[in-house]
């Protein structure tokens, strides 16, 4: 039987499995707004005549997660107008800037067109989680995370080659227009999805409650712990997504194999994902992070010593092999650490959730830009990353202790 918090009558109206299926649905957006459009950034450096070996094609990447800085504008806004409302100030804003970047005259407008869509996908992401911890706690809402991950992470096993077959016929245009005419048929779904938070319960939109609702948030001790995890791990993911394309295509000299190993990848992601919604029902969620980050750690010390005896780049086949199981650990934590950061945060849930994906997203993605920009010839940068991400975060939990 699920363990449910008590909830209005409304939010009945949709079956579980709908409720999961639309929620993986609103957090593919992200996703495809950046996975589907990954095999053509070499048609996108011809374009604005760029340089093979130029990294500034990762940038579109980058731009796009620096938007999630507006989630504590819409935590807000979530938290005093009420979910439904901002989930559908975020879709059209996620439109219009995916139709922009797709015409942008210039890199630079590219650049800011992808930040706005960013800002719609902030607004879908964290409306999404906050509505998952309206109805969900603890445990049961790591499990419930684990099964909209599963089902959120067959994006990256078909974007790819969704991307590759539009280049076949068209250009790098189409390609970026995918995204934006998939929200429009989520946008249309989600007008089925009932409101999560009662108007009881919501805070008044003023600048001091706003204030208390950040400050009431970043004094929990165990929220910022694991929303330190989460954004440490999403640092290093986001540097290899970003430059994913550059590595395969450029450094190991396989364009035509990027979308079956990242499609590859996106199945033992979701492999992954989905054993998670198992063992955070069986041991816990506390316990499975804990473990699912020493492992973490230890296969990323391997990457790393591979790096040093042998040469950078290592071998194609063990550096992907490895990169894919980290991804998959990667993935099999979120949920966890996104469960357990939000776990007290009760009726600042949409706060929360939007302090938790602006340093998730934001900071995470400045930093892996950062990172990127190293991953010119080699990829021991990134494999260094893995490391130091891994050892910070086994020292964060390792000594967190349930009171």
């Amino acid at each position: 039987m699920e363990k449910q918090i008590q909830r209005p009558q409304a939010i009945l109206k949709m079956h579980s499995f709908e409720f999961i299926s639309l929620s993986a649905c609103t957090m593919m957006l992200t996703a495809l707004g950046i996975d589907v459009m990954l095999p053509a950034f070499g048609e996108v450096r011809r374009h604005f005549g760029l340089a093979p070996d130029s990294t500034a094609a990762a940038q579109i990447i980058s731009f796009f997660f620096m938007g999630q800085i507006a989630q504590i504008l819409f935590g807000a806004l979530s938290d005093s107008w009420g979910r439904l409302a901002t989930l559908r100030l975020g879709f059209p804003l996620y439109i219009v800037g995916g139709i922009a970047a797709a015409f942008a005259p210039t890199l630079t407008v590219m650049f800011i067109a992808r930040f706005i869509s960013g800002v719609g996908a902030s607004a879908v992401f964290m409306t999404t989680i906050a509505g998952v911890r309206d109805r969900y706690v603890g445990d049961e809402m790591a499990r419930i995370m684990s099964l909209i991950f599963t089902i959120f992470l067959f994006t990256p096993v078909a974007a790819p080659f969704l991307g590759v077959a539009i280049l076949s016929v068209s250009t790098w245009q189409v390609v970026f227009l995918a995204p934006p005419i998939f929200a429009v048929i989520v946008f249309f779904w989600s007008l089925r999805l009932e409101e999560s938070l009662p108007p009881e319960k919501r805070v008044p939109l003023r600048w001091t409650s706003i204030k208390q609702s950040v400050l009431h948030v970043l004094a929990n001790r165990t929220f910022l712990r694991y929303t330190l995890v989460a954004t440490l791990l999403f640092t290093v993911l986001s540097a290899y997504i970003s430059s994913s394309e550059h590595i395969v295509g450029e450094i190991y000299a396989r364009p035509h194999l990027f979308p079956w190993i990242f499609g590859g990848m996106g199945l033992l992601m979701s492999f992954c994902s989905f054993t998670n919604s198992y063992l955070s029902s069986k041991f816990g969620a506390r316990r499975t992070v804990q473990t699912l980050l020493i492992i973490y750690t230890v296969i990323a010390a391997g990457l790393l010593v591979v790096v040093f005896v042998t040469q950078d780049p290592p071998d194609m086949v063990v550096f992907f092999v490895v990169i894919s199981v980290l991804m998959s650990l990667n993935l099999a934590i979120e949920p966890n650490s996104s469960s357990l950061a939000l776990e007290p945060m009760g009726d600042t849930a949409g706060m929360a959730s939007a302090v938790y994906g602006t340093f998730f997203f934001s900071v995470g993605a400045s930093l892996g830009a950062l990172i990127s920009y190293f991953l010119t010839h080699g990829i021991f940068a990134l494999a260094l990353s893995f490391f130091v991400a891994g050892v910070i975060a086994v020292a964060l939990v390792t000594r967190n202790k349930r009171k």
